[in-house]
């Protein structure tokens, strides 16, 4: 039978450290329940430094649930553009139509009401709960599981559903309860000194800042020198490589997007149009041939690669000037819709993976 570690012996001294050693975040500055959720689902899979540009960017032009609701897709998806894990950004409008006719347009302090709003799981809710209201309700993300399993020294998996579920109990019944009459709040606090430890003293890749750790001397981990196998998490399967070519075309000045299908990856961006395979010159001219493009300039732009979570797209770019085409023929265009540089740049959002042939138009 495991041990189970005592987790409430590190609350008074993770809270002395945050307090002294937190970073200046913007949405720390005014933790309105708003601005908890948006910058908390900004902040999955992607870094504090670039979460915060958006952030500002993102409540400048949506600054309350009401204008989230009734945002126009097409520019949620430019404000969300670059940040990936699309999902995310069409789950907030989801969320905050609902909250707009349920909850007359403000996020609820209830962790179950919480939970049950799209693209919000335990981890949100939580961080919502504690970070907004006060609530002591843990928030445990993969920062959190890798400072706890270290403390424990366990070498419980992280990837299990029933490992986070039994991390979130324990830490539940330790959490610290605020005060009557005090401002400071101490289970948003609590969640928030766990998280950061994690993100930089107790890191994910590369070796722990122990020497920086106000938890070392009950650290079984550190205790034991086995911090480097915690915590423990399965090899992740290879990813499926996808080749592609990507075409920019340009036409009388304008270029060549279309949207990709309203299911699967990237669903209903815009994009460069693109083939599977990665085409030679060659084998370009012949396709060009087969849409009736009589007449153009080629520029060949480069590889680039762009990896998602299951799957790594090659790229090969080629930027096609059209010069004379017979409109009947070209199939393969037809679902094109043709905009300005400028239009391109201001109004459309392009997936990151076709970053690198944007710039180089």
């Amino acid at each position: 039978m495991k041990m189970k570690y005592d987790y409430s012996i590190i609350v008074d001294e993770i809270l002395l450290w945050f307090e002294k050693e937190k970073r200046d975040l913007p949405w720390r500055r005014n933790p309105l329940p708003y601005y908890v959720w948006i910058s908390e689902i900004m902040l999955q899979q992607t870094r504090v430094e670039a979460v915060k540009e958006y952030f500002k960017r993102f409540l400048a032009e949506l600054p309350t649930i009401e204008s989230l609701a009734t945002v126009e897709d097409d520019k949620l998806m430019k404000l969300w553009e670059g940040l990936g894990y699309y999902n995310r950004a069409r789950n907030l409008k989801k969320a905050a139509v609902q909250i707009m006719e349920q909850y007359n347009g403000e996020l609820p302090k209830d962790y179950k009401e919480l939970i049950s709003l799209p693209g919000i799981g335990s981890y949100t809710a939580g961080a919502i709960a504690s970070q907004a209201y006060g609530i002591a309700e843990p928030a445990v993300d993969g920062n959190v599981l890798r400072v706890t399993k270290r403390l424990a020294g366990s070498y419980d998996d992280i990837t299990k559903a029933s490992v986070k579920k039994e991390l979130e109990e324990e830490l539940k019944k330790i959490m610290p309860q605020n005060e009557t009459g005090s401002t400071y709040n101490k289970a948003g606090a609590f969640n928030q000194a766990l998280m950061e430890l994690g993100a930089i003293v107790c890191i994910p890749n590369g070796k722990p800042l122990c020497e920086k750790c106000p938890l070392q001397k009950k650290c079984i981990a550190y205790e034991k020198n086995i911090i480097m196998e915690l915590p423990v998490k399965p090899s992740k399967k290879a990813r499926k490589i996808e080749k592609k070519t990507v075409f920019v075309f340009e036409w009388n000045g304008r270029y060549g997007i279309h949207k990709r299908a309203k299911k699967g990856l990237l669903a209903n961006l815009w994009e460069f149009p693109n083939v599977e395979e990665m085409y030679s010159i060659s084998k370009v001219e012949r396709f060009l041939e087969k849409q009736g493009i009589l007449e153009y300039e080629m520029e060949l732009l480069g590889e680039a690669k762009h990896t998602f979570s299951h799957v790594e797209w090659h790229m090969l770019g080629y930027k096609i000037k059209i010069k004379e085409i017979k409109k009947e023929q070209a199939i393969f265009m037809e679902d094109l819709v043709w905009v300005t540089e400028k239009e391109l740049f201001e109004n459309y959002a392009l997936p990151t993976a076709f970053g690198a042939f944007k710039q180089k138009i």
